[in-house]
């Protein structure tokens, strides 16, 4: 299993990267303990990966996981929607036992 991002968020991490004049960096995911439901979903961009960071590319787009967070993020699928009331990105995560009512925040 891996980390999968559908075309919409390729797309929208591309152009995020982009407007920060940062097109040949990549997406870090992650989780941190908190949220209603015990762990968060943790994004940002960086230059590199880690050291022991698992990499996945998407043509020209990389995303970069922690060891410790790929254990509750193996198998996860993020999507991106630019819906008015509900856009943004979402994550389909097969770990999860239960997720919140906003989707940032699960327990494995």
């Amino acid at each position: 299993m891996a980390i999968t991002l559908t075309e919409s968020a390729i797309n929208e991490v591309r152009r995020v990267l982009a407007s920060q004049q940062h097109p040949d960096w990549g997406l870090r995911i992650g989780v941190k303990g908190g949220g209603c439901s015990g762990l968060s979903y943790t994004m940002g961009i960086e230059e590199k990966p880690g050291p022991s960071d698992k990499v996945f590319e998407f043509g020209d787009v990389r995303v970069f996981c922690d060891p410790k967070s790929y254990l509750f993020l193996n198998g996860l699928t993020v999507d991106f929607s630019n819906e008015l009331l509900n856009g943004g990105f979402r994550f389909v995560n097969p770990n999860a036992t239960k997720s919140c009512g906003c989707g940032t925040s699960f327990s494995a």
